[in-house]
């Protein structure tokens, strides 16, 4: 099983979607796929209704996700670490004890631009329809993200 960690700042609008939305794509129990956040502001909190409302919109029910902050434990738990921004991967590396914690984290959207290390920008304060162009990326990534881990078993 692959174990997937999708990372943000405050785990509430950009990761948990990511989280839904992978969780959609991957078959059976292929995958295990959480979320968490660099910053400790939101810490149980569910996710933005923005984010709940376009992943409904999806079929994506995001209800049942809570807030949780990222832990260097984490490097232990999941092969991959999928960050949301260049600040994210900035503090998540700086936790890393290795490289090869390092090498677990990675850009969501190198998945769709490899090697380019771009932003997924935050919707939170860019009104609705800020929250359908995360959306919109992070669904082309997981696509990508998902394929590869339905075609490797």
């Amino acid at each position: 099983m692959t174990k997937i960690l999708m990372v943000c700042l405050g785990n509430i609008c950009r990761s948990p979607l990511a989280e839904g939305i992978l969780k959609s794509k991957v078959e059976g129990l292929k995958a295990f796929v959480d979320s968490a956040g660099t910053g400790a502001y939101h810490i149980g909190n569910k996710p933005d209704k923005r984010s709940i409302a376009i992943a409904k919109l999806n079929g994506i029910d995001l209800t049942d996700q809570k807030a949780r902050k990222f832990s260097i434990q984490d490097f232990e738990l999941f092969d991959f670490i999928y960050v949301m921004d260049n600040s994210n991967y900035k503090n998540i590396v700086s936790l890393a004890k290795n490289e090869e914690d390092k090498s677990k984290v990675r850009f969501i959207l190198n998945e769709v631009f490899p090697g380019e290390n771009l932003d997924v920008p935050d919707p939170y304060y860019g009104g609705d329809s800020g929250f359908k162009n995360v959306y919109d990326m992070l669904d082309e990534a997981c696509d990508i993200i998902a394929k590869r881990i339905n075609n490797n078993g």
